[in-house]
């Protein structure tokens, strides 16, 4: 089967498209998931064409900042086109501690890999669904700890990719890099 034609001329993914609509294009390119947590950082990426995302690995989370710039040389090494840092909203979409931390995580890996965009993703419930997803495919509970990271952080690509799916814009909102402080100064 060839890929039938799609919104801007490019073909869909998977070369059909049941409801014979065009579909939005979606921009090619690895993006790399992040889900952060006060002790580890889940990484996932997605394949170029947005079709697979994947668990990369688990991240521990250091004082000294090493963290970071582990994502960071994750985000060289796949050519990242994007980074997606979850956002911990909750249900009613209110941002508490978790939230405003995963904000400051974000603004640091986007000083790390610019000229990379960083985008800040909803991720509401992904690690209810990580643990949901491990529990279903027989993982005991006690070893969910070693990989729901990742799997929360393929999550979120998904999340992603699927929204610029089907809205044909990038998911989430930009972060911008802190400006370097002046000489003296500490940010």
């Amino acid at each position: 089967m060839t890929d039938g034609p799609t919104k801007g001329g490019t073909a869909a993914p998977d070369g059909f498209d049941p409801a014979g609509a065009a579909t939005p294009a979606l921009r090619r390119g690895v993006r790399l998931g992040i889900d952060v947590g006060t002790v580890r950082v889940g990484v996932a990426r997605c394949d170029a064409a947005g079709i697979l995302a994947s668990p990369v690995r688990t991240v521990a989370r250091r004082k000294d900042g090493g963290d970071v710039g582990e994502i960071a040389e994750l985000a060289r090494e796949l050519e990242a086109m994007e980074v997606l840092v979850g956002l911990p909203r909750s249900l009613s979409g209110a941002e508490g501690r978790s939230a405003h931390a995963a904000r400051g995580y974000a603004v640091r890996v986007a000083e790390a890999v610019a000229p990379v965009p960083v985008r800040l993703v909803d991720e509401r419930l992904t690690t209810v669904s990580a643990h949901q997803a491990l529990h279903a495919a027989g993982r005991p509970g006690r070893r969910h700890r070693e990989v729901v990271d990742q799997v929360a952080a393929v999550m979120i690509v998904e999340q992603a990719l699927e929204i610029e799916r089907r809205s044909g814009t990038p998911a989430g909102e930009v972060v911008r890099p802190q400006a370097p402080a002046k000489d003296g100064e500490h940010g």
